[in-house]
C-alpha cells in the first residue's frame, strides 16, 4: 500500500507540474530501503525509467540508481537530520 500511495503521488504530482526533472528518495525509509525504491521505481515502469540494481543497493551516499538514457533521474540523497535541527537551533538562539 506504501508504495502504491508514493507511485499514485508521483504521477499526480508530474502530471500537474507537466513534467518531472528527478524523483529524490530521502530521509529513513526513502535512504534505507532499496526494497521500496524498487517497488515505487517499478511501479513507474511506464514512463521508460529502469532501475539500476546495483547502485540501488547502494547505502549511505548519493547516488543516482536510474539508468543512463531515462526520461528523469532517480536518486538517492542521505540526510544528516542531528545536524539540521543543530544548525536551526543554533540559528534560533543568536
Amino acid at each position: 500500500m506504501f508504495a502504491y500511495a508514493i507511485i499514485k503521488y508521483v504521477g499526480a504530482y508530474t502530471a500537474a507540474m507537466g513534467g518531472l526533472d528527478a524523483l529524490v528518495f530521502t530521509g529513513g525509509i526513502g535512504e534505507n530501503s532499496k526494497d521500496m525504491r524498487a517497488r515505487v521505481l517499478k511501479g513507474l515502469a511506464y514512463t521508460g525509467l529502469q532501475i539500476d540494481e546495483e547502485k540501488n543497493n547502494s547505502r549511505g551516499k548519493e547516488v543516482i540508481i536510474s539508468k543512463p538514457g531515462a526520461p528523469f533521474a532517480a536518486m538517492v540523497v542521505p540526510t544528516n537530520e542531528e545536524l539540521m535541527i543543530a544548525r536551526e537551533t543554533k540559528e534560533l538562539v543568536q
